[in-house]
């Protein structure tokens, strides 16, 4: 770490904005003095935080992008990645005395706005630059959609969907998309379970029903269960001693990376997304695709962040340039350019909190928070995804999560089994699946 500035505060009503590594990263704002979130544990640091290294509990760190609001009056100073799209620096914010004193990583510049709108201002305004600098066009509208996974989650299966596609007709669906659960193992994606008799008919039948086909993948993941480990181990990312790089766990596995730059791990994904194409889907949710950019040896000596976006260059090729892609679970800064909606907050769940208490894990809590600071990316960087609606009546807290879509939901999905729904829920639903998305959520 190497300093960069030291910025004179008043700690009674400055703020400290983080920017967290991906999608499921907490991400907001603090006051000098209150600790920031961190994982509880090393498979959470892995799945949700930037692997690499933790700053200390006391220190505000930004991955790639830090606000300090100096509370004073003054102007609001953005210390951001030099080159956002292909270097992330971390940036770390100490207060010492009256100063917010920040170093980082690598190359950054720290830009003075005396703008309105405090924090989220700023931000909008930075990324107004950088998209500008860029050459971005503006975002393509997102469709609406159906998800499988807040009502059945793994345990989906194809009757449970065309039950669903029966009950639609009511409601402004323009995309059914099936989740986690149609195929066999993770990272073995055209081989389906035992619940799905045909995978391909089904999307046919989707299509044949006025609707979009989606489909969910966590392209960059290798369950430690699938052939795919077992047949092609030198698809895998590796440590420095020959292991294979840690991706987390989850599915009651282990989880490992493709190696996306060796070519034939590479074609195997393409084929994958070509075959998608071949059965009409053109939507894509790809999750956990924060694998793509961890830390190993790889076939082609290129640093994480090239690697992962060279990786979704790959995933857009495949499926053509009318698909629509949602990332999630991404890179936020380096994924810029690239997808054309992205969650920016931790899973959804029916329950407000999380049992352990990790603002990470899912919940409307993390949801809440991050869906609120990541705003000004909204019609700048891509679509927001803020994550579904879910409007049955056993979840906590519906109606504040309804009015958190309705804020700040730039793409609009439903995720429960339609048929839970009460006459709230069904209203609420069609209302904001119906309802027309500001170009922008905060205004530069």
């Amino acid at each position: 770490m190497r300093p960069v500035t030291e910025i004179p505060i008043d700690p009674s009503r400055a703020l400290v904005h983080e920017q967290g590594w991906q999608s499921w990263s907490p991400s907001t704002s603090y006051s000098p003095g209150t600790l920031p979130y961190r994982p509880a544990n090393d498979i959470r640091r892995i799945g949700a935080w930037r692997a690499e290294s933790l700053p200390a509990p006391d220190v505000y760190r930004g991955e790639g992008l830090v606000v300090v609001d100096p509370g004073d009056g003054g102007p609001v100073h953005v210390i951001a990645s030099a080159d956002p799209t292909a270097s992330v620096p971390a940036i770390d914010v100490s207060i010492v005395d009256s100063r917010a004193v920040v170093s980082a990583s690598g190359e950054v510049t720290d830009r003075t706005d005396a703008g309105p709108g405090g924090v989220q201002g700023a931000l909008a305004r930075w990324a107004d630059d950088v998209a500008a600098g860029l050459g971005l066009a503006a975002p393509r509208p997102a469709p609406t959609i159906w998800c499988s996974w807040y009502q059945y989650f793994t345990k989906v299966t194809e009757s449970n969907v065309d039950d669903n596609l029966a009950l639609m007709d009511s409601l402004p669906i323009d995309v059914v998309q099936v989740d986690d659960g149609y195929q066999v193992e993770i990272g073995d994606w055209l081989v389906p379970s035992p619940d799905f008799a045909d995978v391909p008919g089904l999307f046919a039948r989707i299509r044949d029903s006025d609707h979009r086909a989606g489909i969910w993948t966590a392209p960059f993941l290798v369950g430690a269960r699938s052939a795919v480990a077992a047949d092609h181990p030198e698809w895998l990312v590796r440590n420095y001693d020959g292991s294979p790089v840690s991706a987390g766990h989850n599915w009651n596995q282990d989880l490992y990376t493709l190696d996306t730059t060796h070519p034939d791990a590479a074609e195997y994904l393409a084929g994958v997304y070509r075959t998608f194409r071949d059965w009409g889907i053109d939507f894509h949710k790809i999750d956990f695709v924060y694998a793509g950019a961890l830390f190993g040896r790889r076939y082609a000596e290129v640093d994480p962040i090239t690697a992962y976006r060279e990786a979704l260059a790959l995933i857009r090729d495949a499926i053509g340039p009318d698909a629509y892609l949602l990332g999630c679970g991404a890179p936020q800064l380096p994924s810029i350019g690239l997808v054309d909606a992205m969650r920016v907050s931790p899973d959804i769940a029916p329950a407000y909190m999380p049992a352990d208490g990790d603002i990470s894990m899912p919940g409307q809590w993390g949801a809440t928070l991050n869906g609120i600071s990541r705003a000004f990316q909204h019609g700048r960087f891509w679509i927001n995804d803020p994550d579904c609606l879910v409007a049955r009546p056993d979840v906590e807290r519906r109606e504040h999560w309804a009015a958190h879509v309705s804020q700040f939901g730039g793409l609009r999905g439903s995720s429960d089994g339609l048929d839970q729904l009460d006459e709230w829920g069904l209203e609420t639903t069609r209302r904001l699946l119906s309802e027309q998305v500001p170009r922008y959520f905060v205004e530069s």
